[in-house]
């Protein structure tokens, strides 16, 4: 009969204005700051390769390296994946023991090509990474690695550190430790 009072316990929600309320930006795999010190991770766009699991040829060079000693790929993967934080030469020298000892070093790289892909967005294709690395063909899943990686920019003979150079940034090195005495 009568309109009721607003209840003090329970105020109405608040009107939206469209000033107050920007649009949301594209999604990017980025963290965006909403505030100083709280960020949101929006969900990374995921796209294909850059080449196919068995385009081999399209690096021959690669190709023959890879299928001989395949820990020179991983270790060169590894390193740029890895931002410098492990060489070539101690990630390759890990793969060739897991192989020497395990016969099976492709649990290892696996890891590695799902931390590629979700570095650049890519699709679990054409199956899931354990499956390209155990049952497709370890030399051709490496080789596709490796193909991305230098189609993204990077020249993998010549690691992280000497890539971010090249493109202008230095490389992310902690700051020397200065001793106390004096």
């Amino acid at each position: 009969m009568y309109p009721s009072k607003p209840d003090p316990y329970y105020p109405p929600p608040p009107q939206s204005t469209g000033s107050y309320y920007p649009a949301a930006p594209p999604t990017t795999g980025v963290p965006v700051p909403l505030a100083p010190g709280v960020f949101h991770i929006q969900a990374p766009v995921t796209g294909p390769w850059s080449t196919g699991l068995c385009h081999c040829c399209d690096d021959v060079g690669n190709c023959c390296i890879t299928c001989f000693c395949p820990c020179i790929t991983f270790g060169q993967i590894a390193e740029i994946i890895d931002k410098g934080s492990t060489s070539c030469g101690v990630s390759g020298a890990l793969y060739a023991l897991l192989a020497s000892v395990t016969f099976c070093p492709c649990f290892y790289s696996c890891f590695y090509r799902s931390k590629l892909r979700r570095q650049y967005g890519l699709k679990e294709k054409p199956c899931a990474d354990c499956l390209v690395h155990c049952c497709c063909c370890e030399c051709c899943s490496l080789c596709q690695m490796y193909r991305e990686l230098k189609r993204r920019g990077f020249d993998m003979s010549i690691g992280w550190h000497a890539n971010m150079e090249r493109q202008g940034e230095t490389a992310t090195l902690p700051p020397p430790v200065q001793s106390m005495s004096g």
